[in-house]
Order: C-alpha cells, then sequence, then structure tokens
C-alpha cells in the first residue's frame, strides 16, 4: 500500500496527520509505505490537484471522496471541520486498499 501525504512545508497539521496515518495501519494491521510529498508552489499545486495542506492519497486516491475544488497552497479543512482526517475516514480508506491487495 502506498500512501502519500502532500503538505506544504511549515503545515501545523502534517506530523499530527503522519502520527493517525501510522496509528491506523497498526490498528488495521496494514503494510504500507508512507511519503512525504512537500508542494513548494502554486504550479505543484496544480499539477497534483492538491486541495489544502496536508492531504493524504491512499494507492493515489484522497481520503475524503470530495476533495476541495481548487488547488491550492493553503491549509485542508476536511469534512469534520479539521485540519486533519478523521480516523473512520482514514480506516475506510486503508481497509478499502487493503482488500483491493
Amino acid at each position: 500500500m502506498k500512501i502519500e501525504v502532500l503538505y506544504v512545508p511549515g503545515c501545523p497539521n502534517c506530523e499530527p496527520a503522519v502520527e493517525r496515518v501510522r496509528k491506523t495501519l497498526l490498528e488495521e494491521a496494514a503494510q504500507g509505505e508512507i511519503r512525504l510529498v512537500a508542494i513548494n508552489s502554486q504550479a505543484e499545486a496544480n499539477a497534483l490537484l492538491f486541495p489544502g495542506s496536508p492531504t493524504i492519497r491512499v494507492n493515489g486516491n484522497d481520503v475524503e471522496a470530495q476533495p476541495g475544488p481548487t488547488p491550492s497552497l493553503a491549509c485542508r479543512l476536511y469534512a469534520n471541520r479539521s485540519g486533519l482526517p478523521s480516523e473512520e475516514m482514514l480506516r475506510a480508506a486503508i481497509s478499502a486498499a487493503k482488500r483491493k491487495e
């Protein structure tokens, strides 16, 4: 399983997002490589359809079905009104990827 955490350098939610992913992988008994991807320019944000920092993708799929509409170097706000995806959202994405392996 390939997990990417896309972030803007200095994002205060990046490390908590990585920790939440690690915790969820352990709870789901799943193996996954976590790769950090720094987004340094609006051009990179546009090219990667980056909806904000942090964005977590499991096997290329955003953990939130409908991320923000416009690529941006801003902070991301998830459906739970937080800068981090919920543990349930991560669990669902990891479980779905695990079933496909």
